[in-house]
């Protein structure tokens, strides 16, 4: 089972560019306000949750759902046995 904390999650809405290489995409499933925070389910395959701060919410205009690209640098993935 991979992990990584929503934290580690970067957002994009097109795909991105440079040193990550782990990129799912798919449409936002849901948006959470969680303080100074917004929780995102993004239904990719597999199913992504990141947290984002809420200019990079705004300025993704996450709100309005669409697909959005998660990049995590590998270095965040963190392997557990089942």
């Amino acid at each position: 089972l991979a992990l990584v904390a929503p934290a580690a999650v970067a957002l994009h809405r097109r795909p991105p560019e440079g040193s990550p290489r782990t990129v799912l995409s798919g449409p936002v499933r849901s948006t959470t306000a969680l303080g100074s925070r917004v929780r995102v389910e993004v239904a990719s395959t597999p199913p992504v949750v990141a947290e984002v701060t809420v200019p990079a919410a705004a300025a993704l205009d996450l709100a309005s759902g669409g697909t959005v690209w998660a990049s995590v640098k590998a270095t965040e993935v963190r392997l557990v046995a089942r």
